[in-house]
Formats: structure tokens, sequence, C-alpha cells
């Protein structure tokens, strides 16, 4: 418990101690008026309706909302409108999917993102299931692309693309037919389609997707490190418990950690999986019956080994470019290699349960990181109903991200 509560007022410190970082951008408000500042980019995975600025690094912590906003922008990243629109919220979920062909329009004041602006401009909103598409063409008010799913009969889905017929109708420069058949209600297809044409019919055209593309999701590192673990056995003899400690061990342990960056929200969420080997062997003298005219003294050993699969989600907290520090949990897999528990003649064979892993610690150039991990206990002999072994550890990992 002591070191779960050093872990946690670490990670405390952590959060507090991390920088928040305001990027160069400009917003227009309600007047028309277009003013330099600088924005908390927080790369929106949902469509925001309130975001904070700065007028300048000194400057107070603005909170702005979408009523008093026409328009924002952080350079070289995302642009976001507010336009009135008439929206279809109907749902693709199975247990809620509509029966209607005709989508059914509401009409909202949204922040829409710009994916591609030109002659032809195409806008961008998601929030929760719902992601729609929006086109506008010479300086139009935006209107969805259609594209609805529902049911015929009760239970055969049927698709509503009239987003192909919109496209053909209003994108007729160097536009085939195929490619618009071709094409599937989502970002990356549309975005071809709608900087072709802006191409062909010449004029200046911006791609918003290139500077939201993220590179090196996946990283794969070997994390070797340090392990200071005990254990420590129970056995129960005339309705109590005689525990035998086997004290600290300090090992070695290796893995290989795979890491999966969230495309959103700044690169500062990740998924990670690290299967580990480990080991733990140590020997003492028992004692049970302790005390009583049975009093035994035995000779016990544990050898422990295994491959601990964590498997969690990470937060990365931005102290500069180069210099960044993280916080994680997770699920730790045990699969234990010909493990037991020994007390003289008498030989257990380790069935141990899983257990939590919290880490904290730090990483430099997306390259060098040192972790600093805490893990519950777990119990190497969960299958037997009156022995109990005890097993703790925590660990120091360094790691070197290979990609």
């Amino acid at each position: 418990m002591k070191k779960i509560s050093l872990l946690t007022g670490l990670l405390a410190v952590t959060l507090y101690s991390a920088q928040i970082k305001f990027e160069k951008g400009y917003i227009v408000n309600n007047s028309g008026e277009r003013k330099e500042v600088l924005i908390k980019n927080a790369d929106w995975k949902y469509n925001p309706t309130e975001f904070q600025y700065k007028t300048d690094d000194n400057g107070q912590i603005i909170k702005e909302n979408i009523k008093n906003i026409q328009e924002f922008g952080i350079e070289g990243s995302d642009r976001y409108v507010r336009k009135t629109v008439m929206i279809d919220y109907s749902s693709a979920d199975l247990n809620r999917m509509s029966i209607e062909k005709n989508p059914e329009f509401k009409e909202e004041t949204l922040f829409l993102k710009y994916l591609v602006d030109g002659k032809a401009g195409l806008l961008y909103y998601e929030n929760g299931d719902t992601k729609r598409l929006f086109y506008t063409v010479s300086g139009s008010e935006p209107k969805q692309l259609v594209y609805k799913p529902y049911y015929v009969n009760g239970n055969t889905i049927h698709y509503n693309e009239d987003y192909k017929k919109q496209i053909s109708e209003n994108l007729q420069c160097n536009i085939g037919n195929k490619q618009i058949q071709d094409a599937e209600y989502a970002r990356k297809d549309l975005t071809k389609i709608f900087i072709s044409y802006n191409e062909c019919s010449g004029g200046q055209v911006s791609n918003y997707t290139q500077s939201n593309k993220k590179k090196n999701l996946f990283h794969l590192s070997i994390r070797p490190g340090i392990s200071f673990s005990s254990a420590e056995t129970s056995i129960m003899s005339n309705l109590r418990y005689d525990t035998t400690e086997f004290g600290n061990k300090t090992t070695f342990r290796i893995g290989m950690e795979l890491e999966y960056v969230l495309p959103f929200n700044k690169n500062k969420w990740a998924i990670f999986a690290e299967p580990t080997y480990q080991y733990y062997k140590n020997e003492t003298e028992a004692i049970v019956y302790a005390g009583t005219y049975n009093e035994t003294r035995m000779q016990a050993s544990i050898d422990y080994k295994s491959i601990d699969l964590p498997i969690g989600i990470r937060h990365y907290l931005f102290l500069n470019d180069d210099s960044k520090i993280f916080i994680n949990a997770g699920y730790s897999l045990n699969f234990n290699i010909n493990s037991s528990v020994n007390y003289d003649s008498n030989i257990w064979k380790v069935k141990s349960a899983n257990n939590f892993v919290f880490g904290a610690g730090y990483k430099y150039k997306d390259k060098y990181s040192a972790e600093f991990r805490v893990g519950t206990s777990r119990d190497l002999l969960r299958d037997r109903l009156l022995l109990n072994a005890d097993y703790k550890t925590v660990s120091v990992i360094l790691g070197y991200t290979l990609f």
C-alpha cells in the first residue's frame, strides 16, 4: 500500500507539473473581426463547441464557445467554421436503424471542420457515432452529403447513397463515374475527389487532411529492467495461518512492448501490450504449528518463472518537443513456466492469478524511456483452498524504441 500511495503521489505531481501547450492560431468573432491568438490544441476527436485561447504566452486563459465565434483555426493544422446546417442524425446501429430511406434532417448550428477548401469545399462533423460530410460549391452554404443505411421489410438493410448523385451533379471536372461509384462515404475517399476537382477547376486548393496525418502510430520497444520482488506463503493449520516470508529478491526482467498511439487528442493516448519474462527464486526455513507441541521446521522454496502480458492504456503529458512524461495502467495476464512452491517433499504447482499494474515514466525524443511500475499482489496458489502464496513486485524499466 505504501508503494501504491507513493506512486499515486508521483502521478499527482506529474499531472500538476505538465505544461499545457498553446499553438499559434486565430479567431473570428461575430463582428467579423479576426484576431491572432494562441489556441489550446486539443486535437479534437469530436467537433468542439468550445475551446480555450490566450492572447499571448503570458496572457490569461480565455474560454470561448460557438455562440461568440464564427471561425477559428490553428496554424498548419485545423480550421473550424460555424454553420447552421440541416443534418441527419439517423443511426447506423442495428438496434436503432431507421425504416425511412430519406434523411430526417434537423437544423443545427455546429462547428464544421474543413478537410478541403477551394472552389469546392469538403467539411466534416463527428460526435459519438454520428459522422457526416458536407460540401460547398463556389461559396455556397454547406449541404450534407447524404448517406443512410435503413431497414426494408424489417430485416434487410439498404443504403441511400445520394452523396454519389450530389457529387456527380456538382463536381463535373476530372471526376469519372467509376471513381464516384467506387468512393465510400469516408473522409479519405471523398477528400481525393474534392482535391481532384479543385485542381482541375484551377485556383487555390487547401488540403487540411495533410496536416492531420499521424505517422508512426505503432511503436515497438525493447524493455529491459530490474524487478524488486517478494513472496510469502501461508498455510492453514489448527484454524490459523502459519506465514513464511521468503524475503526480497532483485532480478532481471526483459520485455518487448507494442504500443499503438490513438490518432486524436494530439497523440496523448496510447494502448500498449508488453510480453515480459520475469522470475523469482528463493528459499528459507518454514515453521508450521509454531509455538505448539507439533511445531515443525522444514525447508521451503519458491521457483517462479513466468511470461507476463500487461495490456493497458497510457497517457502522455508533453513537457516540450523532445520530452514527455506518461502514466499508465493495465491488466496483466500471467503464464507461468514450470513453477512450484516446495515444502520439503511437498511440491505444489503454481497456478497464479492475474493482477493490475500501474506505472509512471519519462520519454525522450520518442526513443529512450524510463518507467517505475508497481503491480498489485497475485496469489501463486490460487487453486489451493488452505494455501496462499502472495507475490509482489516493483520494477524499474528502461526502454529503447526501435520504430
